[in-house]
């Protein structure tokens, strides 16, 4: 089974379904549709949840919308600064569309 982690600030916007995107460098983009994937706080490691992956397609930086940050349960300015935070100087993204899974132990 494949894994993915998250700020363990993210884990109860997953939880809730308020979070369906993430968004990746070309190192995490190695998900297909259909992967269940376990997912983990980077932090910890603690593994809190699975989900299966919808999409996988690619977006520029300078292309990301209203609606990437609504998927993402924030505002596109805060989205923008995160990715900025976590990604310094990235042009390049890769969104990971993915659905909680609730019949996963």
């Amino acid at each position: 089974m494949k894994h993915i982690t998250f700020f363990e600030r993210f884990e109860a916007d997953i939880l809730s379904g308020k979070k369906v995107i993430t968004l990746r460098d070309e190192s995490e983009k190695d998900y297909e549709v259909g992967d269940v994937v376990a997912v983990s706080t980077l932090e910890h490691g603690r593994r809190f949840c699975h989900v299966r992956i919808d999409g996988v397609t690619q977006v520029r930086f300078d292309a990301l919308t209203a609606l990437h940050a609504e998927q993402e349960n924030m505002t596109l300015a805060q989205l923008k600064q995160v990715i900025q935070e976590i990604y310094p100087g990235i042009e390049q993204l890769y969104m990971l569309k993915f659905s909680l899974m609730t019949d996963v132990i």
